[in-house]
């Protein structure tokens, strides 16, 4: 069960690596330690801040290297085969892409391509650019503009868009042809999942992870004293 904490205001003289900004009204915290299952939230709006989040960074880099993989399968194998009087087509995401560009819709092409294969795999491998080295706890060149970059192309990878349309044509082109899904297909919904579960990973968080342990410990009053 998850639990809501708030925030402790900055105390003075504090580290700067250990503050932290509310995205909604700009109040400045200290970062201080969670249990597992809380979150840290605003005391000026409610916005939430961070959560803990150390269960979710251990399973992030296998739950990256599976999506890498599935998104691999996705796009070598057809994701449908529709056999209309024997006459027998399937397609690919790529071959869809290149089927738009084709009847001169280039504009729907290259968002296609965008959305579903250009953005997503840019936030694939630059999630396992950060991993891996973090892995042996050390710190990749260019990590601040990297997780910037993860931060601004994560909203434009609809691959479950892209799922829902392809469910949707599978079912009306059913009435009129048999249809037979392919491995991509099912690559696609598992891809999905996986996609679902990595992106509840704040890549903000990152940050905090090359941080010594108990980095994010405060002092009690007792302890102060």
């Amino acid at each position: 069960m998850t639990q809501d904490t708030h925030a402790s205001p900055p105390a003075p003289a504090l580290d700067l690596h250990r503050l932290v900004a509310c995205e909604y009204c700009d109040a400045l915290y200290e970062r201080t330690a969670l249990a597992p299952g809380e979150r840290a939230t605003c005391l000026r709006c409610g916005g939430l801040l961070y959560r803990e989040s150390s269960r979710a960074y251990r399973r992030l880099l296998p739950l990256v290297v599976t999506a890498l993989i599935l998104f691999l399968v996705s796009n070598t194998y057809p994701i449908v085969e529709m056999d209309l009087k024997g006459v027998r087509t399937e397609t690919t995401l790529w071959g869809a892409v290149q089927a738009l560009h084709s009847d001169h819709m280039t504009l729907v092409a290259l968002l296609v391509f965008g959305t579903t294969i250009l953005f997503p795999v840019s936030e694939m491998l630059m999630m396992c650019y950060l991993l891996v080295p973090m892995a042996r706890h050390r710190m990749p060149p260019g990590f601040d503009r990297i997780v910037r970059g993860i931060r601004q192309t994560r909203p434009w990878g609809m691959i479950e868009v892209f799922m829902i349309g392809v469910l949707v044509t599978v079912v009306k082109l059913s009435t009129m042809a048999q249809v037979i899904p392919g491995v991509a297909l099912w690559s696609f919904g598992a891809l999905v999942v996986v996609l679902a579960a990595m992106l509840s990973f704040d890549p903000r968080d990152l940050w905090h992870y090359l941080e010594p342990a108990g980095a994010d410990q405060t002092p009690s009053r007792e302890d102060a004293a």
